[in-house]
């Protein structure tokens, strides 16, 4: 029964170890001009842990072209990873486009509009 109870924490752990493996590897081993600057943002784990979606930010590039570089090289980040790390499973790597960080940038704009032009009732 402890078992159980550890595999949480335990996805946890491998996640956060593939973010911050994935967050050397990319910069260092990826050079594709689509890239930008990429900042990953969260990686979810499978509860078999045989798939991990990726999340990042993108500066300096366009979301949806380094979307498909990564997915694109989500093969040969998935090699570099299998040396690594010390599991089982190395899980297929999904690279998903982080929208929080957009969203939150346009409610905060509107938020400003808002303050900025109240609304009258007369």
């Amino acid at each position: 029964m402890p078992r159980q109870s550890s595999t949480p924490h335990r996805i946890h752990r491998i996640a956060d170890q593939i973010q911050r493996d994935l967050s050397e590897l990319i910069p260092r081993e990826l050079r594709d001009p689509r890239l930008g600057l990429i900042t990953l943002s969260e990686v979810q784990l499978s509860p078999d842990y045989a798939h991990a979606k990726v999340y990042f930010t993108v500066l300096g590039a366009e979301p949806q072209h380094a979307e498909a570089a990564l997915n694109e090289r989500a093969g040969y980040l998935h090699s570099l990873l299998f040396k690594r790390l010390r599991i089982h499973t190395v899980p297929m790597l999904h690279f998903v486009f982080d929208e929080t960080t957009r969203k939150a940038s346009e409610m905060d704009g509107l938020i400003r509009q808002a303050v900025a032009h109240p609304a009258r009732d007369d």
